[in-house]
């Protein structure tokens, strides 16, 4: 099932996404809801991201040919971090590029939505408080995330967190394809088999580290083949079973520029 959170007619709404159409749903998709019999065509409607977390928890270095492609070890345990949730912007919208004269760059990465309060979880009953899984694109300024150390602010800029453009309830996300497209040239081609932690293990990990609850993601890492992008770019992230996440990129302007 592929969830999705939409705007129709001034209104916000989640429905299932079959085709090109949408069947609404009623009720919390985080507790009890039906799927409706009304239907709304997808082009009468503008897809949002498909969650409004509350936290954003990140995980750095989780794929093999990207720990080599940066030439750092693989480490012993998940790197966890948080970004901000107002950096979220949904399919389609702009990722604003704040500091043009630093190096920011793409990374698409599947991302985990909690679908109930976890804490302290094993990991084999990890899954159990999954809702499901959408894509998002870690945009990351390298010049400020070298400085600071840390990533937060490399990485919670406005717009640079792009989600969706669905929820997928129904997929193996250890072993799904993953790339990216960069105007149409294929920059990340991997697949989520070359995680250095499972799904089910960055779930647990951060569980004993602090309570998750309905709505919040984890994103879990990029593979190899980060770029950096330019004005007027469009990139394009697309998980197996998921779908295409396709946001425009803009550069900032600043007093003075000719932009």
């Amino acid at each position: 099932m592929k969830i999705a959170r939409f705007l129709e007619s001034g209104s916000i709404h989640y429905g299932v996404l079959e085709g090109d159409v949408l069947n609404k749903i009623k009720g919390d998709i985080f507790g009890d809801y039906t799927v409706t019999d009304e239907k709304v065509s997808l082009s009468d409607t503008k897809l949002l991201a498909p969650i409004q977390p509350g936290k954003v928890i990140a995980i750095g270095l989780n794929y093999k040919k990207h720990a080599e492609e940066v030439n750092k070890p693989l480490p012993s345990e998940p790197m966890m971090f948080l970004v901000s949730p107002t950096a979220i912007v949904g399919p389609d919208e702009e990722v604003v590029i704040a500091n043009p004269e630093n190096r920011t760059e793409h990374e698409a990465e599947i991302a985990i939505v909690i679908g109930k309060e976890a804490e302290e979880v094993s990991v084999e009953d990890a899954l159990q408080y999954v809702c499901g899984y959408t894509i998002c694109n870690d945009i990351s300024d390298r010049v400020l995330q070298k400085k600071d150390g840390q990533f937060t602010r490399a990485k919670s800029f406005s717009t640079y967190k792009p989600l969706g453009p669905v929820i997928s309830t129904d997929i193996n996300p250890d072993n799904v394809e993953i790339l990216l497209r960069v105007n149409g040239e294929t920059r990340q081609d991997s697949n989520t088999s070359d995680m250095i932690f499972s799904t089910a293990e960055i779930i647990s990990f951060v569980s004993n580290v602090m309570r998750l609850e309905p709505g919040d993601i984890i994103i879990t890492g990029t593979p190899s083949g980060v770029s950096p992008l330019q004005d007027g770019d469009v990139m394009e992230a697309e998980i197996e079973d998921i779908g295409i996440l396709s946001n425009p990129v803009r550069v900032k302007q600043t007093v003075g520029s000719t932009i």
